[in-house]
């Protein structure tokens, strides 16, 4: 028998004051709320109701386990309630998981316009490059940048991860601008620290790829160090549009070799598997998709 069933007619027996009235509430016998009432009994092992042929009274203990078993009942009851309500609207504390880069200078940024139409909702936003386990570390949305393997997670495109290349002026006027991939050979390079992105850098040109060998001058963990570098005349560097965007715009870093440019990443954001998800993770994830478009479909991804 359902345990909370059986308490919800243990309860109305007692309050009712007879079998007979709490079975026509519940749309059973008089001698199935006996069942229910004898199923706590024994699982219990002590009496809760004392039974004659005429009347019955509650025991010491069953007026006990009767207030219990009523606070229960209305705890599940506002349990329900307070589902319902986050089912209605956009509403709680929203863990989302994203890459340095994207998270610092997309993520952070468009986070006031989002909460400006979901006031109810506050973000938990988690800047990391490590690998994030979403189920271990209670992440409801991640951005996840690179090629997806197939498993049981939602996976929706945004618009794919670009990288350019470019330089502060005052490195162009004293090294000279590099007119062709080859001509990156004999300047001063600034990347990750990474086995094959630290000896060549692949391009892609009208007649396909191209893959360059570079001297690193300085090689750090981080896309924003990589970036101050770069403003400060140290060298040459390839990293995400995103990051670099509003240099270029303001004219502190120029943009080189602009028809051969590193391939797009392919960008996504991950859910779990859920037929409903929750306002918050729907709302959050259409508005990363209006944000951030992409036309092509949801598919699979692998969660790591």
């Amino acid at each position: 028998m359902d345990r909370l069933e059986t308490m919800a007619v243990f309860v109305r027996v007692v309050e009712r004051g007879s079998f007979a009235a709490a079975a026509e509430e519940f749309r059973i016998s008089a001698a199935m709320a006996g069942v229910h009432v004898r199923t706590l009994e024994e699982r219990l092992g002590a009496r809760l109701i004392n039974r004659t042929t005429r009347r019955h009274s509650v025991t010491e203990i069953g007026r006990l386990y009767y207030d219990r078993c009523k606070q229960i009942l209305a705890d599940v009851v506002d349990a329900e309630a307070s589902a319902a309500q986050l089912k209605a609207r956009p509403q709680g504390r929203l863990k989302v998981a994203t890459p340095v880069s994207f998270g610092v200078h997309a993520i952070a940024p468009s986070c006031q316009d989002y909460m400006a139409g979901n006031p109810e909702v506050s973000i938990d936003l988690v800047v990391s490059d490590r690998p994030v386990d979403m189920l271990e570390e209670g992440i409801d949305v991640a951005i996840r940048i690179g090629e997806l393997e197939d498993s049981s997670m939602i996976a929706r495109p945004l618009m794919p991860y670009r990288s350019l290349i470019c330089a502060a002026p005052d490195y162009l006027r004293t090294h000279g601008t590099p007119l062709q991939p080859s001509d990156l050979s004999g300047h001063r390079c600034l990347g990750f620290a990474h086995p094959v992105a630290s000896k060549e850098w692949t391009l892609h040109g009208p007649q396909g790829a191209i893959r360059v060998p570079v001297s690193l001058a300085l090689t750090v963990n981080n896309g924003e160090a990589l970036r101050m570098a770069a403003l400060s005349g140290l060298g040459i560097v390839m990293q995400p549009e995103i990051l670099l965007r509003d240099d270029l715009r303001a004219g502190r870093l120029v943009a080189l070799l602009r028809e051969f440019q590193p391939r797009p990443i392919p960008m996504h954001v991950l859910t779990f598997p859920d037929r409903k998800p929750t306002p918050k993770v729907r709302s959050f994830v259409d508005f990363l998709c209006a944000r951030f478009r992409n036309d092509a479909p949801a598919t699979n991804a692998h969660a790591v």
